[in-house]
């Protein structure tokens, strides 16, 4: 019995002894790539944040259209149509009319861009180990479906982080040399936003900007990953060499991504941007109608916003602004996930999703 209880103890010394060993052995793989992890982390957010700076100056003036289109005062029509909305901002404002905003879009866009690339490689790394600890495939890959809630988490989160900059960037964009109060800059707007109307208004349309960001976001980054995927595998036509991408694939595929998740999404982004504009007491003349007629701008809630566009606009006011928008989000995706992936080229990051 003696016997039987010196063994049992050598074994369960034996068992703790190679434990410790593993659990160090553990750690220390996990410590020494920590400073390469950092740095690959740093080269991501700074190649996220090009692509969104890049990608929304090149159509900063299709961008300001559509806001404008989207929150004008459907009694005072000034801005009808693509091309004459453009000729119109060029004759009443000039060059830097078609740049209004543009400069409070791109302080908003580099970091949420930045955080939303960056989101969307470790949410994926995440639930891609998740997924093959529940089927015990190793070599198992990320569905369609797994990217697009990959890439839901990433928008949901990099939109929350910056949505009081979008908030103001839209009241910059819309108003004119005849508004009645001029916001000075972006900081300016923060700060008269938060002591006139409270801290809850900078996150004015905050609801159906989170609904928005699953089908657009989501089926941007699922479309985008799932086109190339096939490509790299099937070589269709010849695209694929050496299982690379060219940059007019790659342009292709962005615009393929883009097209469907802005389609989608559409209606909740003129909801938004009209739930932006309430409360507003010095709003720009261009929500207000110039002193006329004015339309319902009091929303109790994004129902409430849907409900009353509808009614007093009619169904085709959900998607004003969406032809400028659909010539812009085509170039937009595209030139951000191309300009994306070839500054993380240039900054030698390498982020393996499958390891």
């Amino acid at each position: 019995m003696a016997s039987e209880d010196v063994k049992a103890a050598r074994d369960s010394a034996v068992e703790k002894i190679v434990n410790l060993a593993e659990e160090a052995k553990l750690a220390r793989e996990e410590i020494k790539p920590t400073s390469h992890a950092v740095l690959s982390i740093c080269k991501s957010l700074v190649a996220g944040g090009v692509a969104g700076g890049v990608s929304r100056t090149a159509v900063a003036p299709l961008e300001r259209l559509k806001i404008l289109l989207q929150v004008q005062n459907p009694h005072n029509i000034k801005y009808n149509g693509t091309i004459q909305g453009l000729k119109y901002i060029w004759r009443t404002e000039g060059f830097k009319g078609l740049f209004k905003g543009n400069g409070t879009n791109c302080a908003r866009i580099v970091p949420n861009s930045a955080v939303k690339f960056f989101s969307y490689e470790q949410a994926s790394k995440g639930i891609l180990y998740l997924y093959r600890q529940e089927t015990g495939n190793e070599d198992a890959q990320l569905t369609p479906l797994l990217r697009l809630g990959a890439g839901a988490c990433a928008g949901i989160i990099a939109m929350s982080a910056t949505y009081p900059m979008d908030m103001v960037r839209g009241r910059l964009t819309v108003q004119t040399e005849n508004s009645p109060y001029q916001y000075r800059g972006m900081f300016h707007a923060l700060s008269t936003v938060l002591r006139e109307e409270g801290p809850r208004a900078l996150y004015k349309g905050w609801t159906p900007s989170v609904i928005g960001v699953i089908p657009y976001v989501g089926l941007n980054f699922a479309v985008y990953e799932s086109l190339k995927d096939w490509l790299v595998k099937t070589k269709p036509f010849g695209l694929v060499d050496n299982s690379e991408l060219g940059v007019v694939t790659r342009l292709a595929c962005g615009a393929a991504a883009g097209t469907v998740g802005q389609t989608v999404a559409y209606p909740l982004d003129v909801i938004r941007r009209r739930m932006q504009m309430v409360g507003w007491s010095h709003a720009a003349s261009i929500v207000t109608g110039d002193g006329r007629s004015k339309a319902p701008l009091e929303y109790t809630g994004m129902i409430d916003a849907f409900r009353k566009t509808v009614k007093y606009e009619g169904v085709r006011a959900l998607y004003k602004g969406l032809v400028p928008n659909s010539v812009k989000v085509v170039p937009s995706i595209s030139i951000a996930f191309v300009a994306y992936e070839q500054v993380k080229d240039l900054l030698g990051v390498e982020i393996r999703i499958s390891d």
